[in-house]
């Protein structure tokens, strides 16, 4: 696999938010354009992805995360201002401009270690085969294990594996000019999310059988109508303005309530409305011990608003 620069948590968080901005190229050799998510797009390794998100869950500093693609986020943040959270991500690289090719994923790599995997019969090709499968599939769902709010904003291709990570993902914004694509033309099917996720994301059954089955583009205007993205923006810089405001908006809530809805949220999507209901009373035996409750309500007597509240880190 190609070498690819790291993710740095110093240069990438900054005050409650943390930003995961993934390195692109803008020669993308399926289409997809710069600065979007694709299967030929990812972060340095998974093996730094999910380390990037499990430090994140421990950070008490971070209240949400901001994954988008490319440069946009850096690019957009000028040194100096307020919003600035440093340039590329990479070590040592902080204030530096990003490369202007950054490499990805070498998909001849990956490919030469599926199609030829090591071994001598098949049951340890198939043991060696599933090793890879199940850190792939952990790299998308440590983004769903982070109690963190995790928001995407996303703009241009968000092709193949760009699929499997917004759907992992708590908030989904995108640009007008984004388009989803579910990748079955790799002669196998995607085994790291997609299917599993973008059902439960869409609802609509159908539709989702006919983006597997055929490949064909989903537009913005139609992945707002089946729910895929909550809200469309006009360019990628209301974009990043609409998902910035949200990710404060979000961070200056008591993490406490807010971690804990995601964990809830996240039970009742996979358990039946009787069990969810005794999970969060246990749950909540607990947490309604919060100092955080007090706090919110001595500031609605005295008619304050709740972003005025410093609650404590979790």
């Amino acid at each position: 696999m190609a070498s690819m620069p790291s993710l740095n948590m110093a240069a990438v968080r900054a005050g409650s938010i943390g930003v995961c901005p993934f390195l692109s190229s803008p020669q993308c050799s399926n289409g997809a354009g710069g600065g979007g998510f694709s299967q030929t797009l990812g972060p340095a390794d998974p093996a730094e992805m999910v380390e990037f998100f499990n430090k994140i869950s421990e950070d008490a500093s971070c209240g949400t995360v901001l994954v988008s693609g490319g440069f946009g986020v850096p690019n957009l943040l000028s040194p100096g201002s307020d919003r600035w959270l440093g340039q590329w991500a990479g070590p040592g690289r902080l204030g530096e401009p990003p490369p202007t090719s950054p490499p990805g994923i070498d998909l001849t790599d990956i490919a030469s270690g599926l199609l030829q995997p090591p071994g001598d019969d098949v049951a340890r090709k198939s043991w060696y085969l599933g090793n890879i499968i199940t850190r792939y599939q952990e790299t998308f769902s440590v983004i769903e294990k982070c109690p963190k709010p995790v928001i995407t904003a996303i703009h241009g291709g968000c092709i193949g594996a760009g699929v499997d990570l917004i759907t992992a993902c708590d908030i989904r914004y995108c640009a007008q000019d984004a388009f989803f694509q579910v990748k079955v033309d790799m002669g196998v099917a995607s085994d790291v999310g997609t299917l599993q996720r973008l059902p439960r994301v869409i609802g609509g059954q159908s539709l989702v059988n006919e983006l597997a089955f055929t490949a064909r583009k989903l537009m913005a205007d139609e992945a707002l109508s089946s729910g895929l993205v909550s809200r469309v923006f006009p360019d990628k810089e209301a974009l990043f303005d609409a998902a910035f405001s949200l990710a404060a908006e979000i961070s200056s809530k008591s993490p406490v309530a807010v971690q804990g809805t995601k964990v809830n949220l996240l039970y009742a999507r996979d358990h039946p409305v009787a069990d969810s209901l005794d999970f969060v009373r246990n749950w909540n035996m607990s947490m309604l011990q919060t100092d955080d409750i007090m706090e919110s309500v001595q500031a609605a007597m005295e008619k304050k608003e709740l972003k005025s509240v410093t609650f404590s880190r979790l």
